[in-house]
């Protein structure tokens, strides 16, 4: 059994790709991924746009998952921070290219998105964290 993501009625469609509710199910361990940033394993930044960054983030929490035997399936909650509204396009076309890869069916994690003032060092655009429910081994 799989996180269980959906859009119960009586409440607006989600504005983009995320559900309104997800719910992990029995037999789960609750699993916290920290804010990830757009940097390779060496510390240094993927690049200087949010598109280049946020690949790198996505990048960067598909091997977190693997570390604990998951897949960007489990995930049930995502919480995006971007260093400034000018950051959103180039975040939102590398979340599509992911999102297209992870969740084909549309059945996306449920999502939080803020435009913050900066991140935790100059040059760093977006940072994403995010919570999996990942099956007892």
């Amino acid at each position: 059994m799989e996180p269980r993501r959906w859009n119960p009625d009586g409440v607006a469609p989600p504005l983009g790709r995320y559900s309104h509710l997800a719910e992990v199910p029995p037999g789960h361990r609750v699993v916290f991924l920290a804010g990830q940033l757009g940097v390779h394993l060496d510390g240094t930044l993927a690049g200087p746009d949010a598109e280049t960054q946020a690949r790198q983030i996505f990048a960067n929490i598909e091997v977190l998952l693997a570390a604990r035997g998951a897949g960007p399936r489990h995930l049930v909650k995502l919480v995006t921070l971007l260093a400034g509204v000018e950051h959103l396009p180039g975040y939102r076309a590398a979340q599509a290219e992911a999102f297209a890869k992870w969740f084909p069916d549309g059945d996306f994690p449920a999502q939080t998105l803020a435009v913050v003032a900066a991140l935790a060092a100059p040059g760093y655009t977006a940072e994403v964290e995010a919570v999996a429910a990942v099956p007892e081994t």
